[in-house]
Order: C-alpha cells, then structure tokens, then sequence
C-alpha cells in the first residue's frame, strides 16, 4: 500500500540508541512521515494494513502500553535496521501474493483472486469470490487472529497445539459445478520481544500529537528522545529458543500431502541476528534470484515445501506507510535448519581455542572475586 507525501522532514543520520520507528503504520524515526494522510491515521489510532487489507476502516488492535507501535529501531547488530513488534505490519498485500505464488505455483503472469476471509461476509464480494472460482481463477482466502480467526492443529496425547499466524486456503472448482476446499498454506511472521516497555515512549507521542498538531512530524523530528524513553534492546536469544521450535513443527506441518508449504516471514534484522544461532550457514544462489539453505552435499530441492522470506522495510518519505522490499528468499526444510542450529553452531562453540575452551577461564575469574587463591593466569588448568 502507498500513498504520496505532501512534505517531508530532511534524511539525516540520528544518534544511537532503541526508538519507536513507525507508529501507526507511518514511519516517525529516524525520518518522520508528515502528510495529511499519516496525521489522520495517528489522530484515529488506525492501523492501516488492517484497514487496506478488508477495505474497511480499523483501529489498532495493540493494547494501550503498545498502542500504535509497528516496528522499532535498534542498533543492536550493529547498523540501525528496524525490528518488527507487531505481525500485522507483516500482512503486506504484495508479500502475501508472492508467498501465495509460490506455495501454490502461480507465476506472476498468472492472475490471481487472494481475500482476507472477514471480505467474504459482504454478500456481493463473497458472490465475486465463487464466481471466480467457478471460472477457473486460481483463488486464496487466508485467515488471521484478527482476520477471521487462527486456525490451529489440535492437541495430541504426543504432540501439542500450534495455532498459525495466516493460513492461505485454496478454494476450487467442484465437479456439481460448486466450490471446494483445496490444499491450505502456512505463512509465519516473526516479531521481536524488546526488553523494557514501550509505553512511556508511546505516552510522549499521544502528548506531542495532542500538543502539536498542526506541527507533529517537525516536533517529534526534533525530539527523536521522546521515542526511546525506557525502550530497550532486543531479546534475541529468547526470541529464537521460542522461535525454532515452533519453525522446526510448522516446516514439518507444510510437507503433509494437504498442505502447500509454509513460508517463514522475517526482517533483515531478525536474520542477521540467527546467523551465530545457525553457525552462519552459507546460502547456496539456485539460478532463479532465490537461495537454498541444505545439508552438506544435500542435493538441492527444485521446489521446497518450507521458505523463510527476509524482508526490509524501504525507509522513506517519499512513500507512507513505507513498503517492504524482499531481501532473500531462502528454500529449507527441518532436517537443514536443525543440523545448522543443533551440530554446526555448538560445534564452533566446542572447537579449540572457542567460546567453550574459555569457559573455565569464566568461572575461575568470577570464583576468584570470593576466593583470591583461585585466580591463575588465563588458560592454566585447575589442579
């Protein structure tokens, strides 16, 4: 979705630290969005993906203490990117359809028919949808939590229940001339925990809006601290022990025979930070612009059930809410990511000279705060 600025506040590099980088939807750090169109979102506490994607006006689902925050901004792997707090700033119409294509093998000359399940409760809308089914537009309803509700795989005795982000459903022509259900799709976002809280910072931009606002972007341009109030770093090893599991179950999930596959959406950020959990693996390019992450010697797959989309978002002003731009699409499966995760990175924690060997180092130097005898020099072994 884009819309055309009317102004802009100047590009300029802004000081370190975690900021509220979009708010809204519209981006507020380290440039500010300043156009009728992103005041109005602000002033109605409007998300406007949910609003694109039903074609109806919605307000932000986050609580209070969040309310408004899609993504923040850190320097926590080094350079400034942005980090994803809210999944609905992933349901992007564009990245959608791609993963919709490739899960279900529509080229990008193929018209298709993909609908948020909630635009099907318009009679007429709904009607367009079967239409198009019967005349043999391939066409995709997906669901959400707050797109017509999660939909989940049910508790076993020896497995647990896992609810998806978005599920794509394929619906198709039946033979009495009705429609019917097809394979589904899972499609995964994956956010980022933040230490701290938001809500002080998110209290200072309720205030400048209230106080400011005929001036809000300028104002809160020239105060980018008002975004980084008691907003900390990222919980990144937290994020990916939470993380990998579920990856891990849901892969899996998307090479049953009913399923299409399942497509793992993450920003540049988030992937920069698995490199040390996955050993820094190296991609493999396979001809088409996409890459393959595979067991050694693996014979690479043509056409995996499992993706991991790694995408930015295009900081500017000239389009808000800023869109996002597909950085890598990287074919998987379980088995690759759990020999990279679980032999490959505790490997080079083990190898000589590692993070391990020091180890005992570690724990002879805190020990010897409390008892001096113990310090020796580095790498002398304990009698």
């Amino acid at each position: 979705m884009t819309r055309s600025l009317d102004n802009s506040t100047p590009r300029t590099t802004r000081k370190a630290g975690n900021h509220i980088a979009e708010w809204f939807g519209h981006r507020v750090f380290p440039v500010v969005a300043a156009t009728e169109a992103s005041l109005n979102d602000q002033q109605s506490k409007r998300c406007p993906f949910l609003s694109d994607l039903t074609g109806e006006l919605r307000d932000c689902v986050k609580p209070l203490r969040s309310h408004g925050v899609c993504t923040i901004s850190s320097v926590s792997n080094g350079p400034r990117q942005d980090w994803l707090v809210c999944p609905i700033r992933a349901l992007d119409s564009n990245l959608l359809e791609d993963a919709a294509r490739r899960l279900f093998g529509h080229d990008a000359s193929t018209p298709i028919n993909i609908v948020a399940a909630p635009v099907l409760r318009d009679i007429v809308r709904a009607q367009e949808f079967r239409q198009a089914v019967i005349s043999g537009v391939p066409s995709l309803v997906y669901f959400h939590a707050k797109l017509g509700g999660e939909i989940s795989i049910s508790p076993t005795e020896r497995s647990p229940q896992f609810s998806f982000d978005a599920t794509v459903v394929e619906v198709r022509p039946a033979p009495n001339g009705s429609i019917a259900v097809g394979r589904y799709g899972i499609f995964e976002i994956q956010t980022m925990d933040f230490h701290g809280s938001y809500s002080h910072a998110v209290q200072n931009l309720n205030s400048a809006l209230h106080l400011h606002s005929s001036d809000f972007g300028p104002t809160v341009y020239q105060h980018p601290e008002w975004l980084s109030e008691k907003v900390e770093g990222p919980n990144i090893s937290n994020v990916f022990k939470r993380t990998f599991y579920q990856m891990m179950f849901k892969f899996h999930v998307g090479s049953h025979g009913q399923s299409a596959g399942c497509v793992f959406a993450i920003p540049s950020a988030v992937w920069d930070s698995w490199q040390r959990h996955l050993g820094k693996p190296d991609l493999v390019g396979h001809g088409d612009g996409t890459f393959r992450l595979a067991m050694p010697d693996q014979v690479h797959n043509e056409t995996p059930s499992a993706w991991i989309y790694v995408f930015d978002l295009d900081v500017s002003t000239d389009v808000t809410p800023n869109e996002i731009n597909l950085v890598k699409i990287i074919g998987t499966d379980a088995e690759a990511l759990a020999h990279f995760a679980l032999e490959v990175a505790p490997q080079a924690a083990l190898e000589q000279g590692g993070s391990v060997d020091l180890l005992l180092d570690s724990i002879r130097g805190r020990l010897s705060q409390y008892l001096p005898e113990l310090k020796t020099a580095p790498g002398q072994t304990m009698l």
